[in-house]
């Protein structure tokens, strides 16, 4: 049957309350299914026998310490190949998402694959994260608010060596929105990495974000004043007042909106409008990426530059070994994939088959 670990005080008094940062909790509360695939939010069920897969809750340490939780998804069938979900941010955790991410998780089963999905640094908006450090505990301030996004290389790698422990040996990596720009800055700073092959599903194009909703005053004035916070060590206050109805520090915030940092992964609206915004390549860390990699993207993409066949042509136009990639555009498809989550699931898993 499905294994879940449930912390003893859990076990012990189950009317205790939720601690809303706790990832434990968040599995109690949520994680929930049953045979027939349906989705269940109440707190006092626990897990129930899967047809497909079995499901097991993982913590594991950052690459410097930071203790991150997931789940793990194995077939019946021991396999050594396992897919490595990076979620999105803006509040994006993959335990509010159980019912979407099991579907995904089963599609991938059936094609042999474990699959692991895990909160990665930049979960929530803000919150505390633990951190383990010179054998001591203590916390400190993570969420999309705080993160640099090339730390993400300290958590894949962090769940790389779990898995290893798990006896996996052959990695693949699938980013969500800024996920996959997770992915061309993890290959760009470690082109040498475990990874055997990447799905980048609608890669966004953070800095055309801001600049459209800011305009071209506000933005370089955010900018400006985001940087100077930085250099004066200021970084971790908030810019509450210059971004009304948004939470980030002005550390996040420059690392997301400068032209030139590792955010820059996807540059549409630059490339397209000629803006001219940055002084290195653009699509350098895309360009970055020769293991075999599909690409996968909504036509109706809220987030992203369209039509989306000029998106994935320039694209192919950047891309060093065209011979190991894959397009897909499913039609009807928004930044979500929503009400085309099979579609979806069907490529991704026709894919790793391949291998």
């Amino acid at each position: 049957g499905t294994r879940m670990i449930i912390p003893e005080e859990r076990r012990e008094n189950p009317q205790m309350p939720d601690n809303p940062l706790s990832a434990t909790d968040h599995f109690w509360r949520l994680a929930v299914f049953c045979h027939n695939g349906k989705y269940n939010q109440s707190p006092r069920v626990s897990f129930v026998g899967m047809k497909y897969f079995k499901a097991q809750f993982a913590e594991f340490i950052a690459a410097d310490g930071l203790k991150l939780p997931g789940i793990l998804f194995e077939p019946r069938k021991k396999t050594k190949k396992v897919l490595i979900y990076l979620h999105g941010n803006g509040s994006s955790s993959v335990f509010y998402s159980m019912a979407k991410l099991s579907e995904q998780a089963k599609a991938i089963n059936k094609a042999g694959v474990s699959y692991f999905a895990f909160n990665n640094r930049g979960a929530y908006q803000y919150h505390k994260v633990r951190r383990i450090r010179r054998g001591k505990e203590d916390k400190v301030m993570g969420g999309t608010a705080y993160e640099l996004i090339k730390d993400c290389i300290k958590d894949i790698d962090g769940a790389i060596k779990f898995l290893e422990t798990q006896g996996y040996s052959e990695f693949y990596l699938i980013g969500f929105s800024t996920g996959a720009n997770k992915i061309c800055v993890y290959n760009y700073y470690r082109p040498n990495n475990k990874v055997r092959g990447y799905i980048l599903a609608c890669g966004g194009d953070d800095v055309g974000i801001y600049y459209k909703m800011l305009g071209p005053k506000k933005f370089k004035m955010l900018l400006s004043k985001s940087k100077r916070r930085v250099k004066q060590h200021r970084g971790l206050e908030l810019a509450g007042d210059d971004l009304p109805g948004l939470v980030y520090s002005y550390r996040g915030l420059y690392d997301i909106m400068y032209p030139d940092g590792n955010y820059n992964v996807f540059p549409y609206l630059e490339y397209f409008k000629k803006l001219k915004l940055s002084k290195k390549p653009l699509f350098r860390h895309f360009a970055s990426i020769r293991k075999p990699a599909l690409v996968v993207y909504g036509d109706r993409d809220e987030y992203s530059y369209r039509p989306i066949a000029k998106v994935i042509n320039v694209l192919k136009d950047h891309c060093a070994a065209p011979e190991r990639f894959q397009y897909q555009i499913i039609s009807g498809a928004d930044h979500g994939f929503t009400g085309k989550e099979r579609e979806m699931n069907l490529v991704l898993a026709n894919w790793l088959k391949s291998f």
